[in-house]
């Protein structure tokens, strides 16, 4: 059976758990079996410590449903960051701390930042010497390392990231070769590629090069996928508002699958023979409603791709 999923958005749940199983029970109306749970978005770590409380009653709502688990780790977590380290690493540690307790056997995380996101504004281009990208790149592996030896049930996917306009390149994993370099050299069984389709679009154009080829390249490697839709042009970092992006086809817009221009079943067509894991739809809040629509579009693709019969839709 194919495990297609879409992931719970931080932004519409906001903390709030009557949300989150709101939102649960309507994905399993609609048929869905997998979900990825953002721990930044359940208020379930603190100042980089698991609340156990908090998490004792997440779990008595995630227990209640029979989905598939993954867990994306918080969006501005750096295991390349200089100014306090060891806060990030206890953030990671408690995300994976989390995963294991609600089940989880992914975890998703942006590697490979020379320069945060939420840096930008305050710090412009910050021009970073090759010798410190390196050194960055080698602590962020023995970090990896270390901590996935810690949790070895637990794979963790490290994500391919979207370029900004006048920021790039402010990290590696923008590109495809930087980041499966990176991950066979902390050569660990349970470190893995999380693809992103649209990051990887916006990226192809970005920087010109054929994102089907890149896929096939990492074919092995991929343990996790977060699929959405975008026209693949990049933004100013400033640039948020999407009402103002998608007129014009520009941004990560994590879109329905077919809202776009991203040719998703041919980057399916890649690795879909040997991939095991699951199919997990990341859309913005603002497109809810077209959940059911864009699972049925991906379905499409991959029942073009695999020959297996769509299931069921209950209504």
């Amino acid at each position: 059976m194919l495990k297609i999923g879409v992931k719970i958005d931080e932004v519409r749940i906001d903390g709030d758990l009557k949300k989150l199983a709101s939102d649960l029970t309507y994905y399993k109306k609609i048929n869905m079996n997998a979900t990825e749970i953002p721990v930044h978005g359940l208020d379930a770590i603190k100042h980089g410590k698991l609340d156990r409380r908090r998490v004792k009653r997440i779990k008595e709502i995630l227990n209640y449903f029979d989905f598939q688990y993954s867990v994306h780790c918080p969006n501005p977590l750096n295991l390349m960051d200089r100014g306090n380290p060891e806060l990030h690493i206890s953030v990671f540690k408690a995300t994976l701390e989390f995963a294991g307790e609600i089940g989880s056997k992914i975890v998703a995380y942006h590697p490979g930042r020379y320069v945060p996101e939420e840096a930008f504004p305050v710090n412009g281009r910050v021009k970073i010497s090759e010798d410190e990208k390196r050194r960055l790149i080698d602590f962020e592996a023995n970090t990896i390392q270390n901590i996935s030896s810690e949790f070895p049930e637990i794979t963790i996917c490290m994500e391919n990231a979207r370029p900004y306009l006048f920021h790039s390149p402010y990290c590696y994993a923008e590109r495809i070769e930087p980041l499966k370099e990176q991950v066979l050299k902390i050569n660990k069984d349970n470190v893995s590629i999380n693809l992103d389709f649209g990051h990887l679009y916006m990226a192809s154009k970005f920087y010109n090069f054929d994102p089907a080829s890149a896929v096939s390249e990492i074919k092995d490697l991929i343990a996790h996928t977060h699929i959405h839709d975008n026209f693949g042009n990049a933004v100013y970092y400033h640039e948020k508002q999407q009402t103002h992006q998608i007129p014009f086809g520009k941004g990560d817009s994590h879109m329905p699958v077919g809202w776009g221009e991203i040719p998703i079943k041919e980057l399916l067509s890649s690795f879909v023979a040997s991939y095991k894991g699951m199919f997990m739809m990341e859309l913005r809040s603002r497109y809810f409603e077209h959940i059911r629509e864009s699972k049925e579009n991906l379905e499409g693709l991959l029942w073009d791709l695999t020959k297996l019969n769509p299931p069921l839709i209950i209504l």
